[in-house]
C-alpha cells in the first residue's frame, strides 16, 4: 500500500519523466509528467478499453480483420495492448516501450502480462526500432504522447516512412494524434506524404483524439453498403461502437454518396 501510495503522489509539473498514477470512481489512470490521463483501466473490467480514443483505435478491423503480426510503438497503461492480447489469441504482438519506469508501473498496476510467445515488451527507441529492415509488421501501432505533446521522435516524416517500408503487403498504420496540438496538420501531412496509397482519419467519440490510418496499399473505393455489413458484424463480436465509426469516418473523409474513398 506504501508503494501504491508513493505512486499516486503529485510530482512537480516540469519533471517530464514522472510516472505517477491516481484512482477515481473506479478507474485507474496512468500520468506521465502531467496531468494529463496517458490510459485508464476500469479495475472490475482491466481487459475493456476505458477511453473513447483506443476504441476509436481498434476502428483498423473494418479494413484488416485478421493482421497476424503487431508493431506497437508506446505501451502506456497497455489498453490496447491488453485487449488486442485477450481478444485476438491469433496475434503476435511486440511492444516497443521507451522508459522502464512505464513498464514497471503497467505490469504492477495495469494488469499488462508478462512476455510469452504471443507478446513481448521491449525497452527501446521506437523510432529507431521501426529504421530496422529487418522488421515487419501487418500492423504498427503508434501512441507517442509524453506528458504535453506527440513525441518528436515519432512524428517526423523519416519515422513515417520507416513505418510504411516496414509493413506488409496491405499492412496498416494506426496513430494516435491530438487535435490541439500545435503540430497536428504538419503531423498529419507526414502520414500522408509516407502513406501515397492512402489514408483515413477517424474522430475519437469524445472530441479532441483522431486516429489516423495509412494504409500500405490503395484499398481502393469502399461501399458504405460494404462497410456497415463489417460493423455490425464487427460490433457483435467485440462490442465496440463500430456503426459509429463508419458515421465518423463520413464525416471527416472524401466520399460519395455509395462509397468511402481512399
Amino acid at each position: 500500500m506504501d508503494l501504491l501510495g508513493r505512486w499516486r503522489i503529485r510530482k512537480p509539473s516540469d519533471d517530464g519523466e514522472t510516472v505517477y498514477i491516481s484512482e477515481k470512481f473506479g478507474v485507474r489512470s496512468l500520468h506521465i509528467g502531467s496531468d494529463t490521463v496517458q490510459s485508464a483501466m476500469r479495475i472490475a473490467n482491466p481487459n475493456d478499453l476505458e477511453l473513447s480514443y483506443t476504441r476509436s483505435m481498434m476502428g483498423f478491423l473494418l479494413f484488416n480483420e485478421q493482421p497476424r503480426s503487431v508493431l506497437m510503438i508506446g505501451l502506456g497503461g497497455g489498453s490496447v495492448a491488453k485487449y488486442l492480447y485477450h481478444r485476438m489469441p491469433g496475434m503476435r504482438l511486440r511492444v516497443i516501450e521507451i522508459s522502464e519506469r512505464v513498464l514497471t508501473v503497467a505490469r504492477r498496476y495495469f494488469e499488462v502480462p508478462e512476455n510469452d510467445e504471443r507478446f513481448e515488451v521491449i525497452i527501446g527507441d521506437g523510432a529507431e526500432f521501426v529504421s530496422r529492415p529487418q522488421i515487419a509488421a501487418d500492423l504498427i501501432m503508434v501512441d507517442g504522447y509524453d506528458g504535453e505533446s506527440h513525441v518528436e521522435a515519432v512524428s517526423t516524416l523519416a519515422f513515417y516512412h520507416d513505418c510504411h517500408d516496414r509493413l506488409n503487403r496491405n499492412g496498416m498504420l494506426v496513430v494516435n494524434l491530438w487535435g490541439g496540438d500545435r503540430e497536428f496538420n504538419e503531423t498529419l501531412k507526414r502520414i500522408e506524404q509516407a502513406f501515397p496509397a492512402g489514408t483515413l482519419c477517424l474522430p475519437a467519440e469524445r472530441p479532441g483524439n483522431v486516429i489516423v490510418f495509412g494504409f500500405s496499399d490503395a484499398p481502393g473505393k469502399i461501399p458504405w453498403t460494404t462497410l456497415v455489413q463489417r460493423a455490425r458484424a464487427l460490433e457483435t463480436r467485440y462490442e465496440l461502437g463500430f456503426t459509429r465509426f463508419v458515421e465518423a469516418l463520413r464525416r471527416m473523409n472524401r466520399h460519395d454518396a455509395k462509397h468511402l474513398l481512399i
